[in-house]
């Protein structure tokens, strides 16, 4: 998915006339610390809840004053990885989308990219999550995922997360299967370090209601 892909067609733009006291407001009503300052289609900056409490002049346009961030963007090209890497550095609230003209089309909006990243991840589909600690040279995807298949499960997304000044990684598996039993066991078989594993709790209590359920007809039998 690309970033055009994303943009918000609810968050307005600032303009230089308008005030501090304006911006604040819609700051409140879309739920945002930050707001792009575009005249016609030029874009000019972000603008944040504090640059604007340090003017310490909110009825004054927003063009009497600098800006604390310089000019943050991505193009509406960028791929949604590249929009993420940019929001999470600057810790923005959104982020201004440009074309290739440079020109201000939209922003997209923190929680529209989390929704989004819920999606691409699979976390709203059933099933549990394996956390395993492994070191770099020793990863390889093929064979975790013939671990898993080979217990009738499958990976549905994995990411990982590299240790600063280490040679270790910690890899992330959200699985199609709520019981994680036998994949556990076979990881520790195969030596590797499961440091955590989850499942939902609704989840859990339907696991366990299944094997009641089938000790109770096994018991009847």
């Amino acid at each position: 998915m690309l970033a055009k892909d994303l943009i918000s067609d609810v968050i307005p733009a600032l303009r230089t006339s308008d005030t501090g006291t304006k911006a604040l407001g819609w700051m409140d009503v879309f739920k945002v610390a930050h707001l792009p300052i575009v005249n016609n289609e030029d874009f000019l900056g972000v603008i944040s809840e504090s640059d604007i409490y340090d003017m310490n002049m909110p009825d004054e346009p927003l063009g009497n004053h600098p800006l604390s961030l310089l000019r943050p963007y991505v193009l509406e090209d960028q791929h949604v990885f590249e929009v993420m890497d940019v929001m999470s550095r600057l810790q923005l609230s959104l982020i201004p989308v440009l074309n290739a003209s440079k020109h201000y089309i939209g922003v997209i909006a923190l929680p529209d990219l989390l929704h989004y990243f819920a999606d691409l991840s699979a976390l709203k589909n059933p099933g549990g999550i394996v956390v395993l600690d492994l070191n770099a040279n020793d990863y390889s995807l093929a064979h975790i995922a013939q671990i898993v298949e080979g217990n009738s499960a499958k990976i549905l997304s994995s990411y990982i997360t590299a240790y600063k000044d280490s040679t270790k990684i910690e890899l992330t598996l959200k699985l199609n299967v709520v019981d994680l039993t036998s994949i556990l066991q076979t990881f520790e078989r195969y030596e590797y370090v499961v440091v955590g594993s989850h499942m939902k709790v609704d989840e859990m209590d339907d696991l366990y209601e299944d094997r009641f359920d089938l000790l109770m007809r096994y018991l009847n039998v």
